[in-house]
């Protein structure tokens, strides 16, 4: 495997694919980032040489900000909002969805699993007393 800013790249993909296994780098700016170094993107990653290899990382250290340092800066900017309680802050805050998406019918993935308000099912009723009764004896 063939190592690129510090992220394993997989050596049986094409260069232009394994590329976007770097956080930061997408498939907009693999192209930039290919012509830049001169190495063509339908070459597989095992057949690069250490020098390509020295010239795609140098490229990718030099105009974008990658791994960590992104991370720690989309941390930051959360957390910069959250701060002066702005509606996106409150949004990250309420683990909602930021960016005006409706939240009526979706949005299972930002708020998780249905909590089921109101009546229960007969099965479910019996279940969670028979919790209750254990939790009590103990």
């Amino acid at each position: 495997m063939v190592r690129i800013v510090g992220v394993d790249i997989p050596s049986e993909k094409r260069l232009d694919i394994a590329l976007t296994y770097v956080y930061g780098i997408g498939r907009s700016s693999v192209p930039f980032i290919l012509k830049e170094a001169g190495i063509d993107g339908g070459r597989r990653v095992n057949t690069l040489t250490d020098e390509e290899v020295n010239k795609v990382s140098k490229v990718i250290e030099k105009k974008f900000v990658t791994e960590g340092d992104l991370r720690r800066q989309v941390t930051e900017n959360i957390k910069r909002l959250t701060e002066i309680r702005s509606y996106r802050g409150l949004r990250h805050l309420r683990k909602l969805p930021v960016r005006g998406q409706r939240t009526r019918s979706n949005a299972r993935t930002r708020r998780g699993k249905r909590l089921t308000v109101g009546a229960l099912k007969k099965e479910d009723r019996a279940k969670q007393q028979t919790k209750e009764t254990s939790t009590a004896k103990e």
